[in-house]
């Protein structure tokens, strides 16, 4: 008896899967872009013209997960002032985002959160970026820039226990910024490579 592991693009055909080169998957998905209301989603659309770099994590209120947001969110100026912007995205549903962007830090909360939550419900869009952790309906931790023009440029994925680094996110995107070849380690301010 012979066995084949099947992949998710062999049992969901329909799925465009995120490729670093090629623009990035569309997306509308609810959010707290207005804590009270709910009523305001995100869409690529809307960051159109600027990097945007999408935060997929597993779970509110979790351990690693609030360490990771609030490390971006206390740098969002250093963030914004490159000219990106940040979505943290989870498949958790808005009403528990609100609940968790209003609990305190020093009580694990991420209350003062400084960009938008969006809903993932169902995981489709995870499913997309090829991180979603079928059995469980959550997403690995996968880090996302998407430039100007809609492309995806960087994809970096880590298990659900391993945080990412803010400092080598803002490294990167400045590096895709240069437009040119960064050597291993490159910093803002180096030259770059000449060929």
């Amino acid at each position: 008896m012979s066995t084949k592991t099947v992949t998710v693009a062999e049992t969901r055909p329909e799925i465009q899967f995120a490729k670093v080169g090629q623009p990035a998957p569309d997306f509308d998905l609810p959010s707290t872009k207005n804590l009270e209301t709910l009523a305001e989603n995100v869409k690529l659309s809307d960051y159109k013209g600027k990097w945007l770099i999408l935060l997929f994590y597993p779970l509110d209120f979790t351990f690693v997960c609030p360490t990771e947001l609030t490390a971006f969110s206390d740098r969002i100026d250093e963030i914004r002032g490159v000219g990106a912007e940040v979505i943290g995205i989870s498949t958790d549903s808005v009403f528990s985002h609100r609940a968790w962007l209003k609990t305190p830090r020093e009580q694990n909360g991420i209350e003062g959160l400084k960009f938008p939550l969006a809903s993932d419900v169902g995981g489709r869009l995870a499913a997309k970026y090829n991180i979603l952790v079928e059995d469980k309906m959550v997403a690995l931790r996968g880090l996302f820039i998407i430039d100007p023009e809609g492309i995806l440029r960087y994809a970096v994925v880590h298990d659900l226990n391993i945080g990412r680094s803010v400092d080598e996110t803002l490294r990167v995107l400045q590096a895709l910024q240069t437009g040119g070849l960064c050597a291993a380690d490159w910093k803002p301010g180096q030259e770059t490579l000449k060929v």
